[in-house]
């Protein structure tokens, strides 16, 4: 196999990596950094909120021009930007310069362009792992899975430096990983020609707005796709209640120790990096449909029917340890069906709705679970997610929907098969 064809997809590999450690380490050193400069919870919230709102926001809103301009040159140019924000932010702070306004206002910019450019590196997935010549599920799971080792070892080392060299000096790492990542992406992902008659129009209000509405009405009018974003702003809504906020409450009553909380992220992260790397080589052997609905219904609720059940640590660790094995097999099936059935020139826009999708349910989990523990208690606030996260990975098994998993695998991976049987060559829908 002509080693050109797969250097797309080699170059994507280490930057999937390197922007998943990167992005951790900022996650842990700018909310520490507020901290122990404030020592206000409210303002660290608010700081993280800054940056989370834009990033879900534009995700979806700024599809459209990634779409026209090419996932590639957003992709770099989101990067070079997010690189230099996080330059100026320890520049300023070390002159006395960044106030906490400041500081939101930069990290708020910093996630308008993280959310395109993460968006614009989704949409370089299908047609590197195409012109590979690998099985969709297998490049995938690749780069889900090199992403989820990049943020297994992230987070620690966001902590490890920000008590070592400080959480602004910690800064720089993340602003150089970007800095690698456009270098990557430039040099090994393959220029390629403008898209449809689309891309050719002018960049006006009126054909943005177009545009935006064709991405989000593909979303909606597929009933795939409506399945897929609407049972993962659910479960996503759920996994941030447990994360935020079950986990920590019940590790400080049973355990009485941060550790635990951290023994229980670090066990579910290695069960996903095994379980990815195994799913990744077979997924394209299974039934899509039903291994997805098996693996989400392991990987979902047991493990808060246990959280209610024990005040035991070593069974907590190996739930957790047992859904994030499961778990790393709905990446690669997920990304690989959505791939799929989204005509080229509307990827970035139809990946970017159900993006925001899925991500519009993380900001308000925390603050559902919160109220469920205050109101209910911890055992009953665990029961009743636990119960609306098992009627969520159920649908799979009986929602027609869920059926076309399987229908539109691609098996030639030629770049024509990736178009969705039901969708016509300018992106509107067919039933």
């Amino acid at each position: 196999m002509p080693v050109r064809r797969r250097a797309g997809l080699a170059g994507l590999l280490p930057v999937a990596g390197i922007s998943a450690t990167g992005s951790k380490v900022s996650v842990v050193a700018i909310p520490w950094l507020v901290l122990v400069t404030t020592g206000s919870a409210v303002q660290t919230g608010l700081v993280v909120f800054a940056e989370m709102l834009p990033f879900v926001v534009l995700q979806a809103f700024a599809a459209p021009f990634v779409d026209r301009f090419g996932g590639r040159r957003v992709s770099v140019l989101c990067d070079a930007a997010s690189a230099a924000i996080l330059v100026a932010v320890p520049l300023l702070y070390s002159t006395d310069r960044l106030p906490f306004w400041g500081l939101c206002v930069l990290v708020a910019v910093l996630g308008a362009f993280r959310g395109p450019g993460e968006n614009a590196k989704h949409v370089l997935v299908p047609e590197t792992v195409v012109e590979a010549r690998v099985p969709m599920e297998r490049g995938a799971g690749l780069l889900d899975g090199v992403s989820r080792v990049g943020s297994l070892v992230g987070t620690p080392l966001g902590g490890v430096l920000a008590a070592t060299v400080g959480a602004v000096n910690a800064l720089y790492m993340d602003a150089a990983s970007f800095v690698v990542a456009a270098v990557l992406v430039q040099w090994f992902v393959r220029r390629r020609p403008a898209g449809d008659a689309d891309a050719a129009r002018p960049a006006r209000v009126r054909g943005y707005l177009h545009d935006l509405r064709a991405g989000l009405a593909y979303t909606v009018r597929d009933p795939l796709l409506r399945a897929i974003a609407l049972m993962v702003l659910a479960t996503n809504l759920f996994d941030q209640a447990r994360m935020a906020v079950f986990i920590p409450v019940w590790v400080k009553d049973a355990v009485g120790s941060a550790t635990g909380v951290g023994l229980i992220g670090g066990a579910f992260g290695v069960g996903a990096v095994l379980g990815n790397a195994l799913f990744s080589a077979v997924a394209h052997r299974l039934p899509r449909r039903i291994t997805y609905a098996c693996c989400f219904l392991v990987a979902g609720s047991p493990s808060y029917f246990v959280l209610a059940a024990t005040d035991g640590l070593p069974a907590v660790l190996v739930i957790s340890a047992v859904s994030g094995f499961t778990a790393g097999a709905i990446t690669p099936l997920l990304g690989a069906a959505e791939f799929e059935r989204i005509p080229e020139h509307l990827r970035a826009r139809v990946l970017g709705a159900v993006g925001a999708l899925a991500w519009a349910g993380i900001p308000v989990g925390g603050l559902v679970a919160g109220w469920l523990v205050s109101t209910l208690g911890l055992t009953t606030a665990l029961l009743a997610i636990g119960g609306a996260y098992l009627l969520a990975t159920v649908l799979p098994f009986v929602q027609p929907a869920w059926r076309l998993m399987d229908r539109d695998r691609i098996r030639d991976l030629s770049p024509a098969e990736a178009l969705p049987a039901n969708s016509s060559t300018d992106g509107t829908y067919r039933r």
